[in-house]
């Protein structure tokens, strides 16, 4: 469907990169999220980066998942030529750019 994500990538402080199938690109923001239920387990940073894509939602190993609306809804929009480096290098504090 025109809400299924494309691409995912985890990034520093909990937030995700994530391109949509239609064409939209943004970062989406999960500390919100990681005092709650089952989002808690995505405290433990090695296993938030394991997030990916499962039938074109964005998901985790044991089957956390952001609903399409929240996504759509919550997610910071990208310019459509900005890429994960980009939001990357926006997010990072000023020291620890190279």
């Amino acid at each position: 469907m025109y809400w299924d994500a494309m691409i995912v990538k985890p990034l520093a402080r909990y937030r995700i990169y994530v391109e949509i199938q239609d064409g939209r690109k943004g970062v989406f923001d999960m500390k919100p999220y990681l005092d709650h239920g089952v989002f808690r387990e995505l405290k433990e940073l090695h296993y938030f980066n394991q997030v990916g894509i499962v039938l074109g939602a964005v998901t985790w190993p044991n089957e956390q998942d952001i609903a399409p609306e929240t996504l759509l809804a919550e997610m910071q929009p990208l310019a459509s030529t900005s890429s994960p480096g980009e939001a990357l290098d926006r997010e990072s504090p000023p020291e620890s750019r190279p």
